[in-house]
């Protein structure tokens, strides 16, 4: 692996800001009070080719891995409009359709999820199982050639507008008797298959949704997957879902401070600019840093995901969305700080960013299971759970 990037990395991560350039936080902001979908770059994205950049080629993909699609997301962000649907619709649903679907479900859905036509949401979280995966109470049993799924799913972004959504649910295992994880695909108008909007404070344009799942019948072909290696299947879409994250919330940072910088450059109170004071100018250049060094983790993390290694990924990946997340939420706060009252305007667009920074902390998991993780199977410690 090498730290410096690729002549062809560097060039998607210009054409891609130059897209994002065009489109700018005020496009966004636009979008989330009129309450509508970001559709218009979404779908430029989509023409450019940078939303299936990480699908196979085969299927309308450009080919690549989880390192391209980082760099779209994280310039996207940097420019103020990122796309929060790429992280859950080609990475994490168009990653564990193309490892582990079938011919029939590639071909359904892959070529639609790489042009941008098409779009999947992803539910795992569940109101009493919180970051515990092994407490999912969403259950599949078999009936005739079909499958029932019943079940409750909350915090799942994107329901409105996706075609379908991949479900986490568990099945018995017919030799042990044990549930284990599955994945699912139910269409959107799926009999049974209820939605509700989650009334958040955060905006964004991206809404939230809890789900229930009564009695939802499908078709022995809606299994993703073999039903026994669920949980190696479920890491395979968790994994990018953390790189992902970490991109989004490395632009995010770069994005505030960017407008941090340009203010201190130009504001003069006294003499001279304020950010000529170290005050104003070293948590600045300590926020630069630490956003370099996430994307470097982000990049070793994506890297190693690409090169089919999941375990080494596994940590990484977890690494990668800590620090990240960290340097987000100090970047934004700083760059608020630095522009004091004019921070907390509509004219600046920095100040909507602290509750989605928190998310950076907080989801897809919480950096404390992150600091588990990494005790446990990193540092070998035991466990107190």
């Amino acid at each position: 692996m090498t730290v410096i990037e690729t002549d062809e990395h560097k060039a998607l991560r210009s054409a891609v800001a130059a897209l994002g350039k065009r489109y700018g936080r005020e496009y966004l902001t636009a979008a989330i009070r009129e309450g509508r979908h970001p559709d218009e770059l979404w779908s430029d994205a989509a023409k450019l080719g940078y939303l299936g950049v990480n699908l196979p080629e085969e299927y309308g993909g450009g080919g690549g891995g989880i390192a391209e699609l980082s760099i779209v997301l994280e310039e996207l962000g940097t420019a103020g409009s990122p796309l929060l649907m790429m992280i859950v619709s080609p990475a994490i649903c168009g990653t564990v359709i193309s490892r582990f679907g079938t011919e029939e479900q590639k071909r359904a859905w892959l070529p639609g999820l790489a042009d941008g036509t098409r779009t999947m949401a992803f539910g795992i979280t569940e109101p009493d199982a919180g970051s515990n995966s092994h407490r999912i109470t969403t259950t599949a049993r078999r009936e005739g050639g079909d499958w029932i799924l019943n079940g409750r799913k909350v915090f799942v972004s994107g329901v409105d507008i996706a075609d379908a959504t991949l479900i986490v649910g568990r099945a018995e295992d017919a030799r042990t008797g044990k549930l284990k994880p599955c994945l699912f695909i139910v269409p959107r108008d799926a009999p049974g298959f209820g939605r509700r909007q989650i009334d958040m404070e955060l905006t964004s344009a991206e809404k939230q949704f809890e789900l229930t799942i009564d009695d939802v019948r499908l078709p022995a072909d809606a299994l993703v997957g073999d039903e026994d290696a669920g949980l190696l299947q479920l890491f395979a879409g968790l994994n990018p879902e953390r790189i992902m994250t970490a991109a989004f919330a490395i632009g995010m940072g770069r994005f505030a401070l960017a407008r941090a910088v340009e203010y201190a450059r130009e504001r003069a109170v006294w003499k001279t600019p304020i950010g000529a004071h170290q005050a104003i100018a070293h948590p600045l250049a300590q926020s630069h840093i630490e956003l370099e060094l996430a994307r470097l983790m982000m990049q070793k993390a994506a890297y190693l995901y690409d090169s089919g290694d999941d375990i080494g990924a596994g940590e990484a990946a977890n690494m990668a969305k800590y620090a990240a997340g960290e340097a987000c939420v100090k970047a934004v706060d700083q760059a608020v700080h630095t522009l004091g009252g004019n921070g907390l305007t509509r004219e600046f667009g920095i100040a909507s960013l602290i509750a989605g920074a928190r998310v950076a902390r907080i989801a897809p998991v919480s950096r404390e299971m992150i600091l588990n993780y990494v005790s446990h199977q990193t540092l070998g410690l035991p466990k107190s759970y």
